[in-house]
C-alpha cells in the first residue's frame, strides 16, 4: 500500500510541477541568464529496571519528563499551565552553552505564543530574524519570509541558546506544581510492560524512584532511553564547526546568511547584539583536529575566502581566539515503539539536519499536539487505553514534522557541492529557482519556516526546481548530453526526496485520514 501512495505522491507533484515551468521558464527568460563532550554527558543509561513487587500505589506525579531544554521545559509549562502534577528531573540545571538550536524560526514563534511562552525570548538579548541571504559564486539573493497576515511581533528569532532555555525554566518553577530537580535519570521503571516511572540519581548522588502514569523522555539528541522506547536509525551526516564573530555586520541585516560553498554550506546568523554565530558545516563524521592546528589551517584557506568579504577579517579573527567547538549533525526519522506509560519528545525522538534551523519549530508543534490530546484527560492511569490513545500523536504531528524534517534533508543534500553534473545543475537550479521572487521564493520559504507546513506543496516545489533546471539544460537548443543530464537530473531529485519521504512514512504524510489512530477519541473517564 505504502507504494501505491509512494508513486501516486510522486505523479501528483510532477504534474503540479509542470504547471508551474511555463512561467517559471519564461520569467526567466524574461530575467536573462543572467561541544559534543558537554552535550554527552546528558545521555543516561539504556536500562529498563524491572520493578519488583506492585509499584507505589499513590503516585509522586501526573507526569514525569526526564529533560529540561526546549522540549522539556517548554512541555512542563504547558502541562503545568493544564493542571497537571509534573516532576521534571533535569541532568545539569545550569545555564547550557551549546552551538545549535540557537534559531527559531517565525513558526516555532506562533507555537510558542500559542504555548504562552513569548516572553521567553524577551530579556535575553534575541534578535529579530526576517528572511535569508544566499550566496553563491559571488551573487547573492534575499529571501523574505511571508509574515504580512501577521501581527508585527510575528518573526523568526536568535538568541543564545542556553538564556532562551533558562528562561522556560525559571517560567516552568513558577508554577507550583511544577517541580524542577537536579538529577540524572539511570532506568525507566517497568512493570509487566508498562513504564511505571524512573529510577535517578539525586543532586546527593542519591538512588530514588519516582512514579507518575505517564513519562515523558525528552533528554536530547544524546539519549540512550530512546532505545527502549523507539527503533532508532541515527545518521551523522556532518558535523557543525562553530566560531562566535564580534565587532562586525552581516551584509543583510536580521537575516540569516546561507553559503553555498565547497565542499558544503556555511551559515551565518545574529545571536545576540554584538555576536554572530557562524556555523561551518563540514560533511562526514571525522573533522580535522583543532588541537593541532588542521582545524584552524581548514577554516582559513578553504572556508575563508568563500564568505563575503566583509566578514573575512572577523572570521580570522574568531578562529584566532581559539575557541573553536564542534557539534556533529545527526539525522533520525521518528520511528516509535508505543510503550503504555511511557512517551519519546523533542531531539531524543526525532531529528533532522540542523540546516534549516526547524528542530524548536517542530520540538513545539509537537507539544502543542500532545497538550491538545491530553486536556481531555482527568486521569492518565490506564496505560494501556492511553497508549493507543496517543497514537494518534504521532499521526497529527506529521503535516509540521514531516515538512520540515523532509526540507531539511533535502535541502542540505541539494547544497552540498558534487562532482556530479546533474547535481551540479540541480544545485545552481535552486538557487535561480529561489532568485525568481515571487511564488518561487514565499513558497519554499514559507515551508522553511514553519508557516505552511504542507507535503505536498513541499514535494511540488522540490519537483518545480528540477523541472527548472530541465529547462534551463534543454534551451535554447537540446542536445543529446544536456537531455543526457537533464533525466540524471530528475532521477537524482527522485534519489534525494522520495528516500526522506519513505523514511518519515507516505501514508502518514499525504493521506493522515487513512491511520486508523487518526480517528481515536478520548478514552471514556
Amino acid at each position: 500500500m505504502d507504494q501505491y501512495y509512494y508513486v501516486l505522491g510522486s505523479l501528483v507533484a510532477s504534474v503540479m510541477a509542470m504547471g508551474l515551468l511555463y512561467n517559471l521558464l519564461a520569467k526567466r527568460n524574461d530575467r536573462g541568464e543572467g561541544n559534543a563532550a558537554a552535550d554527552a554527558a546528558t545521555a543516561t543509561t539504556t536500562t529498563t529496571t524491572e520493578i519488583s513487587g506492585e509499584c507505589r500505589s499513590k503516585n509522586d506525579a501526573d507526569v514525569i519528563i526526564v529533560g529540561a531544554g526546549v522540549a522539556g521545559a517548554a512541555l512542563a509549562h504547558t502541562l503545568g499551565k493544564d493542571g497537571r502534577r509534573v516532576h521534571v528531573i533535569e541532568r545539569d540545571l545550569t545555564e547550557p552553552d551549546r552551538i545549535v538550536g540557537e534559531l527559531l524560526q517565525p513558526g516555532g514563534y506562533l507555537k510558542l505564543i500559542e504555548l504562552g511562552l513569548q516572553d521567553c525570548v524577551e530579556d535575553i538579548d534575541a534578535q529579530r530574524v526576517f528572511g535569508y541571504a544566499l550566496f553563491k559564486d559571488g551573487r547573492n539573493t534575499r529571501l523574505s519570509y511571508p509574515l504580512e497576515k501577521f501581527h508585527s511581533d510575528v518573526s523568526g528569532r536568535s538568541f543564545h541558546n542556553g538564556r532562551f532555555i533558562q528562561k522556560m525554566r525559571e517560567k516552568a518553577a513558577t508554577l507550583t506544581n511544577v517541580r524542577l530537580e537536579q538529577g540524572t535519570v539511570t532506568s525507566l521503571l517497568e512493570e509487566k510492560g508498562t513504564i511505571k516511572g524512573v529510577q535517578y540519581k539525586n543532586k546527593n548522588g542519591e538512588e530514588v524512584s519516582a512514579y507518575a502514569p505517564l513519562t515523558i523522555v525528552c533528554d536530547g539528541c544524546f539519549s540512550n532511553l530512546r532505545k527502549s522506547l523507539c527503533k532508532p536509525k541515527v545518521d551523522v551526516p556532518s558535523c557543525f564547526v562553530g566560531l562566535i564573530l564580534e565587532n562586525c555586520e552581516l551584509p543583510y541585516v536580521n537575516h540569516g546568511h546561507v553559503i553555498l560553498a565547497d565542499p558544503s554550506p556555511i551559515l551565518f546568523y545574529k545571536i545576540s547584539s554584538t555576536e554572530i554565530r557562524c556555523l561551518v558545516d563540514v560533511p562526514g563524521q571525522k573533522v580535522p583536529s583543532i588541537s593541532n592546528g588542521e582545524m584552524a589551517k581548514y577554516l582559513k584557506t578553504m572556508v575563508a575566502p568563500q564568505i563575503p568579504p566583509q566578514l573575512q577579517e572577523s572570521f580570522i579573527a574568531a578562529i584566532d581566539k581559539g575557541n573553536i567547538r564542534t557539534m556533529p549533525n545527526r539525522s533520525m526519522p521518528a520511528a516509535p515503539h508505543p510503550t503504555p506509560g511511557a512517551l519519546l519528545m523533542g531531539d531524543a525522538f526525532n531529528m533532522r539536519h540542523p540546516l534549516t534551523g526547524g528542530g524548536m519549530t517542530v520540538a513545539l508543534s509537537d507539544i502543542v499536539v500532545l497538550r491538545d490530546l491530553l486536556r481531555p484527560l482527568l486521569d492518565l492511569n490506564d496505560a494501556p487505553t492511553l497508549c493507543r490513545y496517543l497514537e494518534s500523536f504521532y499521526t497529527l504531528r506529521k503535516p509540521v514534522a514531516s515538512t520540515i524534517n523532509t526540507l531539511a534533508g533535502a535541502l542540505y543534500k541539494v547544497f552540498c557541492a558534487s562532482p556530479d553534473q546533474a547535481l551540479k545543475e540541480m544545485r545552481q537550479a535552486c538557487f535561480d529557482y529561489l532568485s525568481l521572487g515571487g511564488v518561487c521564493s514565499t513558497g519554499p520559504v514559507s515551508l522553511l519556516s514553519g508557516l505552511n507546513p504542507r507535503p505536498l506543496s513541499l514535494v511540488v516545489h522540490f519537483f518545480a526546481v528540477a523541472i527548472y533546471g530541465v529547462g534551463r539544460l534543454l534551451l535554447p537548443f537540446p542536445s543529446p548530453k544536456r537531455m543526457w543530464i537533464g533525466a540524471r537530473l530528475i532521477s537524482g531529485a527522485s534519489g534525494i526526496i522520495l528516500p526522506i519521504i519513505k523514511a518519515e512514512g507516505v501514508r502518514q504524510m499525504f493521506f493522515p485520514a487513512t491511520v486508523p489512530a487518526y480517528y481515536r477519541a478520548p478514552p471514556v473517564n
